[in-house]
């Protein structure tokens, strides 16, 4: 029997936690052997994020179509979807601020030391590169997605002429997928080489607080459906919450099974179209759209997470740095969508963004699968929230009859 990779690393963090604590009098040999394993593996991480994130952003804004055809319905829906990201991950730093799941764990770390944050002025002026290509020389991650955006939406644009360089950054952008998937198919054995020496170091209490992140995952999951979702079906559509929770059901159960929004999507659409009254011309430019760009679930898994990273090793975040992660995980959802491993990659590249540890990573990696299932059925949930709201807007939102127990 052939193990997913999610089962393999979550074998990798088992099999590492008991290494570690099994090596708990042995320190020093969980550092000097095992540990440099889990350094190539970051190393690899740190390697494809520039290029994978510029190509598939590149890609991910020129697919959108010809701006000026999409018009209103495409403006719309993009629109939609950031602000419902940007509410997502603010939800998810509210919580990681107000439960603190990485309190009372310290790890100390030599390599990166607490920063000042910078003014809040100077982090809205650094959004736009004063030199891309320094951007890309530096890494740095909010001005690589801003230039990209801008470099995919003037490529729509140019059209025809610009064809050659949309080839290049799609080919670009199809070798970091496959590199991308060759570096996740050694996760496993990173997860094992990075959590070995932390348990080692720090013991059984490093373990406790994962369950508090799990439990600020599913709970802002459920704020940010309760209380974004009903607003946009009650607002744009005049559908009672329980209408559109019971319509989308079918395809939230099938995301949460099987943690794919792009496998879900045949059941959205039908479930969108039959039970939520989305014509179909909207349902099918609005969902696959949404497919791509829209991962509210994932935003807010980026603030629970980066917060918690950041109080595991000590390290105060500003008002501007929860901003820079706000900002980032909003703009970063255009594009990682079709990533294997887009979670962890977009939670390495948010860690990056605001100079935490891509160590503290690790922690997450086990219990990722957990959390995957329930980000991906609020990004599905997302999906058909924002396609009642256009269909509304567009008069194209139909009242149906509440005929939702039908076979999906």
């Amino acid at each position: 029997m052939k193990l997913k990779l999610t089962t393999k690393i979550l074998l990798g963090l088992v099999i590492g936690i008991i290494v570690g604590l099994l090596l708990g009098g042995a320190q020093e040999l969980a550092i000097k052997y095992i540990a440099p394993f889990g350094t190539l593996f970051l190393n690899l991480i740190k390697m494809i994020i520039v290029p994978l994130v510029l190509s598939s952003l590149v890609v991910g804004a020129a697919s959108t179509g010809d701006v000026r055809k999409l018009g209103r319905m495409g403006a719309k829906t993009v629109v939609f979807y950031l602000v419902t990201t940007a509410v997502a991950v603010t939800i998810g730093l509210i919580l990681g601020n107000v439960i603190s799941p990485g309190a009372g764990l310290q790890m100390p770390i030599e390599t990166i030391e607490p920063r000042m944050a910078p003014p809040l002025m100077e982090t809205l002026i650094g959004i736009i590169p004063s030199n891309p290509l320094k951007a890309l020389v530096d890494g740095s991650m909010l001005q690589i997605i801003t230039f990209a955006l801008f470099l995919g939406i003037g490529i729509t644009t140019v059209g025809e002429k610009a064809k050659p360089v949309l080839d290049f950054f799609e080919a670009l952008a199809e070798i970091m997928y496959k590199i991308t998937a060759f570096v996740m198919s050694l996760a496993p054995y990173g997860v094992f080489a990075l959590i070995v020496p932390v348990v080692a170091v720090n013991g059984p209490a490093v373990l406790a607080p994962l369950v508090k992140v799990i439990f600020a995952v599913y709970l802002g999951v459920v704020l940010h459906s309760l209380i974004v979702y009903s607003t946009l079906a009650k607002v744009y559509g005049k559908m009672s919450p329980a209408k559109f929770f019971k319509g989308i059901l079918p395809a939230a159960t099938v995301a949460f099974s099987t943690a794919s929004s792009a496998g879900t999507l045949p059941v959205t659409i039908k479930a969108s179209k039959e039970n939520l009254g989305v014509s179909n011309s909207v349902a099918s430019f609005v969902l696959p759209l949404g497919a791509t760009i829209n991962m509210d679930g994932t935003a807010l898994y980026q603030g629970v997470c980066a917060l918690f990273v950041a109080q595991v090793y000590g390290l105060e975040l500003g008002l501007a740095q929860q901003l820079t992660i706000v900002l980032t995980a909003t703009l970063a959802s255009v594009g990682t969508a079709g990533v294997p491993g887009a979670g962890f990659i977009m939670l390495t590249m948010v860690l990056t963004s605001i100079g935490l540890p891509l160590e503290g990573s690790v922690l997450i990696a086990g219990i990722d699968r957990i959390l995957d299932m329930a980000r991906t059925a609020v990004n599905v949930m997302g999906d058909a929230a924002v396609a009642v709201a256009v269909a509304a807007t567009e008069g194209e939102l139909n009242v149906v009859e509440e005929k939702v127990d039908s076979a999906i």
